[in-house]
């Protein structure tokens, strides 16, 4: 049966104070590290989505017990020895996830068949591919399914990963490295943004006891395995982007807790490019308060390579400043699990708005938008990021709503609260 379209609620100027769910970035990776360790983990504050029940279903068909029916959740680690699975591993549409069980599968003794639904099994896997084969790795397929015939552990020594297409590439490598034979040297070819979700990857590794040391072109990261550890996963900043977006867009205020000076999620850039916009952004230690009370945006002209997941909920604030826009830098949004610039760029024209794809540029003027039926093309942030026009302009519908399920369950939820 379809599901029935949600009519997001016009706002007024919202005065809220925000916890995001957990980071699925942060999560996806704590579960890597903490099944390569030795003995139990606990991670506090983890997300419960669809992303990352991918890779908690994944882990188990690698033999790792992994209990997420309280809190915290448990990761019982065996110190890198996975078991090959009997069966195909399904890893749905989380690109994350697949990428990182590329790599341990890799590192197994044994045959391992990856497969993933949606837009999935079309996204790009050459960069890791190459890099694992560059280690003797035997691999059938380019893109999803891939069968990988592992013989243990790989040797290490210097890894080439070209993340042209994503950094998750290089961060699939670096988890597998420190159970590796010898240390590595990660070296990352054609990293177009920011390494920004590089050293969240570093830095989970570092809070399960590995060595791993910046360079000024990659990472070296010691052979000397992982400790199981207790850890507290820090809410999502792309989660934050759309209470940030809301606040700006209805003229309100947000506080976000438990993230501030301290957190290095790249999605959190997006509250300084709402700075440069208008509002006022004040950081304490655990919380970000966005401030839009009283401003008139401006546009901005501004590049995201960085941040690109995040730029979806600027395109949308964008419609409602007093001139246009370029946010640019945004080539990745093309793979991922939808072409996001053909689809906001596309879904703003469906409201009236004016956004054009120009390279890797949105370029948005503002419009006099009217209500619309969303078609969210099987993408959560697509599907969020619209639904913030919906707190402004009446009428806005969105198609397939539970596709938000993938990184944010709660999310209509959220936006309840939000009217009331």
């Amino acid at each position: 049966m379809a599901e029935a379209p949600v009519l997001v609620p016009v706002l007024g100027q919202i005065d809220a104070r925000i916890r995001p769910p957990g980071s699925k970035s942060e999560t996806i990776r704590a579960l890597a590290a903490a099944a390569l360790a030795d003995g139990r983990s606990h991670l506090y504050g983890a997300l419960t989505a669809e992303d990352t029940m991918a890779m908690v279903a994944a882990l188990r068909s690698l033999a790792i017990d992994v209990g997420v029916d309280s809190e915290p959740w448990t990761v019982d680690g065996r110190g890198g020895r996975l078991t090959a699975p009997s069966q195909p591993i399904d890893v749905s549409e989380s690109g994350l996830t697949a990428r990182i069980l590329v790599a341990l599968a890799a590192s197994l003794d044994g045959v391992t068949t990856i497969t993933g639904r949606g837009r999935l099994p079309q996204r790009p896997m050459e960069g890791l591919l190459g890099a694992l084969r560059s280690q003797g790795v035997e691999i059938t397929g380019d893109r999803l399914p891939v069968e990988i015939i592992g013989r243990g552990p790989l040797w290490g020594g210097t890894i080439e990963v070209d993340c042209s297409a994503t950094s998750q590439f290089a961060t699939a490598v670096m988890l597998a490295a420190p159970i590796m034979h010898r240390s590595c040297r990660v070296e990352i070819r054609g990293l177009t943004g920011s390494r920004g979700y590089l050293d969240m990857t570093a830095s989970a590794m570092r809070r399960f006891g590995a060595a791993v040391e910046p360079t000024v072109t990659g990472y070296e990261i010691a052979n000397g395995g992982y400790s199981a550890a207790d850890v507290v996963i820090e809410p999502d900043a792309s989660a934050a982007v759309y209470p940030m977006a809301v606040a700006a867009i209805t003229g309100g205020r947000v506080v976000i807790k438990g993230l501030g000076k301290s957190s290095r999620q790249p999605d959190l850039r997006v509250a300084s490019v709402l700075e440069s916009m208008g509002c006022l952004v004040t950081w304490e230690d655990a919380e970000v308060t966005v401030d839009a009370r009283g401003v008139q945006l401006s546009g901005v002209d501004v590049e995201m390579s960085d941040a690109p997941d995040g730029s979806l909920g600027v395109a949308v604030t964008c419609l409602f400043a007093e001139s246009a826009s370029r946010i640019s830098g945004l080539e990745s949004l093309r793979h991922k699990e939808s072409d996001r610039l053909a689809a906001i760029s596309g879904e703003i024209a469906r409201v009236g708005g004016s956004a054009r794809v120009e390279d890797d540029s949105l370029i948005i003027e503002p419009r006099r938008l009217h209500g619309a039926s969303i078609d969210p093309h099987g993408d959560h942030r697509v599907a969020m990021a619209m639904a913030m026009v919906g707190t402004r302009v009446p009428g806005i519908y969105l198609e397939s709503p539970d596709v938000v399920g993938k990184t944010w369950p709660s999310f209509w939820s959220f936006i309840d609260d939000l009217e009331r």
